[in-house]
């Protein structure tokens, strides 16, 4: 499977407008939600490889976002690691606790795999809020975390960080987009399709399903170290079923299984989120109502079905 020439033209079309914004404004909270919608980015594309290049559905993908974030913190709080040290330590620890995961909920299927994962998840922020409260600060979280210190460049300015993370969000697209076309990405897919099939092939069906969690597991945990720096405080809220929840609802509202459909789905969220937020305090329900008018007259996604269009319009072109 090749990159379409949809998924180029997006990717031609976000390069030009990641590199203005910038430029076209200083304003803090501009690029605050730009940040911040990168980073989600990261975190639906993570989650993504499992549920749309899979076919499997997580609640528990908050989880490794949350140990993301508690392992920057802890890392550079309490060992005093330095900041790329702690990055990469919630990569490991996020994909490592996601092999756990897979270990149990691998062994069903359908809506029991899913409701392992968040039974696993729930047990986390239980944990995380009251059993290792010395650790994780509790409710109260823990406050502070810092931020990036390389090359000597000041990332509590929210140009500077803008443009850390959006290294990280173009190394994620690039490698995500390399995964889904290479071989590996074909057999994901394939197990997707028919996966007795794939089995017969010769393919070890479970294990490469325990790769693909792994993945997906280390960049939501690149996600959950990036938006506690963002943020500089993280909490148990990150490990909640919710935050899952919330990730599902952007990715299938951008086109799940698509290179840029999560990223759509993010942009799409967030900018709702933050328009009707200042317009009513009821903003959740109309967001839900919008999921649900899209799910019924967009089942592919809004970014999925203009691409489905768009494959319908160059097939009948080659036809006439």
């Amino acid at each position: 499977m090749n990159l379409s020439r949809f998924d180029i033209a997006i990717g031609l079309l976000m390069c030009p407008a990641i590199l203005i914004l910038p430029f076209l404004t200083q304003n803090d909270f501009y690029l605050n939600v730009a940040t911040l919608i990168m980073i989600w980015s990261i975190f639906a594309v993570g989650f993504d490889f499992v549920f749309g290049s899979l076919g499997m559905i997580s609640f528990g993908h908050s989880s490794f976002l949350g140990i993301g974030g508690y392992a920057l913190a802890i890392a550079t709080q309490r060992f005093g690691l330095p900041f790329e040290a702690g990055v990469v330590l919630a990569i490991i620890l996020a994909a490592g606790c996601a092999w756990i995961f897979s270990f149990f909920a691998l062994r069903v299927s359908g809506i029991f795999f899913a409701l392992v994962t968040l039974a696993l998840s729930q047990l986390l922020y239980i944990l995380a809020d009251s059993k290792l409260r010395a650790w994780t600060g509790g409710a109260d979280g823990l406050p502070g975390v810092s931020r990036p210190s390389a090359l000597g460049l000041d990332f509590f300015s929210s140009v500077n960080f803008y443009w850390y993370v959006a290294a990280f969000f173009a190394l994620v697209m690039i490698a995500i987009a390399i995964i889904r076309t290479s071989p590996f990405g074909r057999v994901v897919m394939g197990i997707q399709q028919n996966e007795i099939r794939t089995q017969h092939l010769g393919y070890n069906t479970h294990r490469i399903k325990q790769i693909t969690f792994l993945i997906s597991g280390g960049i939501s945990g690149l996600a959950g170290a990036l938006l506690a720096s963002l943020l500089m405080y993280v909490n148990p809220q990150m490990l909640h079923w919710t935050t899952s929840g919330d990730v599902i609802i952007m990715t299938l509202l951008g086109g799940a299984g698509t290179l840029w459909g999560p990223v759509a789905g993010v942009i799409i969220f967030e900018i709702l989120k933050e328009w009707l937020s200042g317009w009513t305090p009821y903003w959740y329900g109309i967001l839900g109502l919008v999921f649900i008018l899209v799910t019924l007259y967009f089942p592919k996604g809004v970014l999925g079905e203009i691409q489905a269009y768009a494959g319908r319009l160059r097939r009948r072109g080659k036809k006439s």
